[in-house]
């Protein structure tokens, strides 16, 4: 697989990936907390003795950038640097906790003296750092920031419900919630687990799927025969077209990543940070996509799409098979220094098209407009904005959120993502990335204050070998790479656009689709 071509790496982040790259590897491969693969299976063969200093499985922390909801556009650069220093922050601190499994064993305290606590006060700094940013433009910052430093362990088996630990509530959402963050006990989650033999070796070589990856696991992985037809566990964007309102459809021909344009960068969410995603991004579209592009630098960009009116920019993370290729970002932050490990499949197919809404007509999308569907931290934040499924071809009135699918002979794997199709009318992005659009009602309108724009949907089609699933391990599994202390889990989807069309391409869009047309 051929590696992009990076903007403006500095000498800085050569030295961090090296470090971590030495952190990551050990004597039995990569060590990316490996030691709970087989932490929640049951049976005799199974039976573990756990000790309370190593059920920690990963670690939950806050998600401040989901809570600053009014951030004055002057601070949003310096606001937006420091939300990714706290990922990093995180990245780092689950680097910790996964290579100091013996430690852990000999001390119930370790976790939250030698990992927690240092993070707190890593946390804390940043947290400053936010305020001082939004009070030199004249802003207020919100009050409480501070409620949001704490984090804590949480168990390899258990999604948080989006609200332990989140300092719910406050001012401006600044946050005044009843609980810092921290959790009883330095946050030891439940069944956190060790491996089959207690975790004796650190960790290591416990059910790494022959590589040391951080997930997924047998629990992970679903059947398609046993998902139930019509069934979906989240709701967000799939709204099906009515009988009124506008049914045409416009479909993007943009290719499945032909040209190899990967990074480990979000512009959307971490514009002028190298690293902002800490995994790997497919990328169709506009070609010149990376932390440091300007919305000029996209305008002035090739476009992989047929049409070359869209310089659209359409990117998600990679699906990879573990299977132990050292893939050209192997030694790199965002690729194996951070457990996002094994082969990079492309897409097959990848079906990018534009939808109406039930209810009314659609307006055009403002130039720039970006929007994320699905969330990347949904196993830590909890499924709220959770939004991309997983089926199988012959197969696709059956979606699945939370697990990958195990598809038949002859079928190949689906990733579906459908995005908000709600705007509201002023702005192309929020502080949150979120706020300023929104999906459609129960009924397919949209809240009052919005109105209804052209819905994206991706569909992404894969040649995936069907893992082995055997006595609670598989084997060779497939999943979407992610922040490391997400461990791979399906749940963490996502999606990422940035409409780049010219007006006139626009224009067309919104005419087929009120008028019931099918274009291209």
């Amino acid at each position: 697989m051929g590696r992009n071509t990076r903007k403006r790496r500095s000498p800085l982040a050569t030295k961090v990936i090296a470090g971590a790259a030495a952190l990551a590897v050990g004597g039995g491969g990569l060590v990316w907390a490996n030691f709970y693969a087989s932490a929640h299976e049951s049976g005799p063969s199974h039976n573990r003795t756990r000790s309370a200093g190593a059920q920690v499985a990963t670690i939950q922390c806050p998600d401040v950038g989901q809570k600053l909801r009014k951030v004055p556009r002057g601070a949003r650069a310096g606001v937006d640097r420091e939300l990714a220093q706290l990922d990093k922050q995180i990245t780092e601190a689950y680097a910790r906790l996964a290579s100091t499994r013996q430690a852990q064993a000999g001390d119930a305290n370790y976790v939250q003296n030698a990992i927690l606590g240092p993070l707190k006060s890593k946390r804390t700094a940043a947290l400053d750092r936010i305020g001082t940013n939004i009070r030199r433009v004249g802003g207020n910052a919100p009050q409480g920031l501070d409620r949001f430093a704490g984090c804590r362990g949480m168990g390899v088996d258990q999604p948080n419900d989006g609200n332990a630990g989140n300092g719910q509530g406050g001012q401006n959402d600044g946050g005044q919630g009843e609980d810092d963050g921290q959790g009883q006990n330095g946050g030891q989650g439940q069944d956190g687990g060790q491996g089959q033999d207690g975790g004796q070796d650190g960790g290591q070589n416990q059910g790494d799927n022959g590589n040391g990856a951080a997930g997924p696991f047998a629990e992970d992985f679903v059947d398609i025969n046993d998902v139930q037809p019509g069934s979906r566990d989240l709701e967000n964007g799939f709204a099906a077209n009515g009988d009124g309102g506008s049914q045409g459809s416009f479909t993007a021909v943009c290719g499945v990543n032909e040209n190899n344009l990967f990074n480990s960068d979000n512009l959307i969410v971490a514009p002028g940070v190298d690293n902002g995603a800490h995994h790997t991004h497919d990328y169709v579209g506009n070609q010149d996509n990376d932390a440091f592009s300007s919305d000029e630098d996209l305008a002035n960009a090739e476009t992989s799409c047929q049409n070359q009116g869209d310089k659209s920019t359409y990117y998600w993370p990679v699906l990879r098979l573990q299977d132990g290729t050292q893939e050209f970002d192997a030694g790199d932050l965002g690729g194996g220094a951070e457990g996002n490990v094994g082969k990079i499949l492309k897409a097959s197919e990848a079906e990018i098209k534009f939808v109406g809404n039930q209810r009314s007509d659609v307006v055009a999308m403002p130039k720039f407009l970006r929007i994320i569907t699905g969330d990347a931290k949904a196993f830590t934040n909890g499924v709220a904005n959770a939004n991309s499924s997983f089926s199988c071809t012959g197969f696709e009135d059956r979606q699945v959120t939370d697990k990958y699918v195990l598809c038949p002979e002859g079928s190949q794997v689906v990733r579906t993502s459908n995005f908000q199709s709600c705007w509201d009318g002023q702005n192309i992005d929020s502080a949150n990335h979120r706020d300023h659009v929104a999906f459609v009602q129960q009924d397919g309108s949209c809240p009052n204050g919005f109105q209804a724009i052209p819905q994206l949907q991706v569909r992404l089609v894969y040649d995936v070998p069907a893992p082995t699933v055997e006595n609670g391990q598989v084997q060779n599994p497939y999943a979407v790479d992610g922040f490391p202390e997400q461990l791979h889990k399906p749940i963490t989807d996502h999606n990422d656009f940035i409409n780049v069309m010219d007006e006139n391409l626009m224009n067309e869009v919104v005419d087929c689709i009120n008028s019931g047309e099918d274009c291209q």
